[in-house]
């Protein structure tokens, strides 16, 4: 179902140490500086009130919805992404046989903790002061980390998803994985659980962390190794 792409050698251990400093940590590290300082912007400097929106919110919730959302938010739950995660990986890897593709997802959602673990807890912002369906978690409101997780593992599926060869499949799945971390995000505001910009901040990071764990290891150079190798061959006449 996932067919090879270009990288279809495995890539040399000094690529994976390349890839890890130079394409996960060192973005990691400037997306943080990045999250902070919006943080700090947002909650420290232009002191934005987001209450009417969270208060108009409370006002539409109904039962049906209540129970819904309940359902949504826990898509976006620590446990429930890690073991979905797991899964996902261990599928990909079994399908590709290319485990530098299957740990995309794993190194999304590392860097989205790491970045959203550390970022919160600097930034500090308290949550909404409406009527909150959920148990809040010891971490700040700002980015919402619920959204940044889901957003971080499902956009990495969707952009690996990119390689199944066939197209319904393949619009299906990437369909699936943007419309997940959305309804996470909405029902986190539905709930009193997070402001709207803490939402969207999330969304930012996942993404982010997305495209840095997709990007972790750069496909070409392994294509390149191919064509180097057959043209260094020596011709056989």
């Amino acid at each position: 179902m996932i067919g090879p792409g270009p990288g279809t050698v495995a890539p040399t251990r000094s690529e994976v140490g390349r890839g890890l400093v130079r394409r996960v940590l060192f973005p990691a590290a400037i997306l943080w500086v990045a999250v902070v300082g919006t943080g700090y912007l947002l909650v420290d400097v232009i002191g934005i009130d987001e209450s009417a929106i969270n208060e108009s919110v409370v006002d539409i919730r109904t039962d049906s919805l209540n129970g819904i959302t309940t359902v949504v938010s826990e898509l976006g739950n620590t446990q429930v992404l890690m073991a979905t995660c797991l899964v996902i990986v261990a599928f990909i890897w079994w399908q590709s046989r290319q485990w530098w593709l299957a740990v995309v997802p794993a190194i999304a959602l590392g860097v989205e903790a790491l970045v959203f673990l550390t970022a919160s807890l600097v930034v500090g912002r308290s949550r909404p002061e409406v009527e909150q369906l959920d148990h809040a978690p010891p971490t700040s409101s700002f980015p919402s980390g619920h959204t940044g997780a889901s957003t971080a593992v499902y956009i990495a599926v969707a952009l690996c998803a990119t390689r199944i060869r066939h197209t319904g499949l393949r619009v299906s799945v990437q369909i699936v994985c943007v419309a997940a971390p959305l309804g996470v995000g909405l029902s986190r505001v539905y709930r009193g659980m997070h402001h709207p910009t803490d939402v969207i901040a999330g969304f930012v990071v996942g993404t982010t962390c997305a495209l840095i764990a997709w990007n972790w290891i750069p496909l070409r150079e392994s294509a390149e190794r191919v064509v180097g190798a057959t043209d260094s061959a020596p011709s056989i006449t």
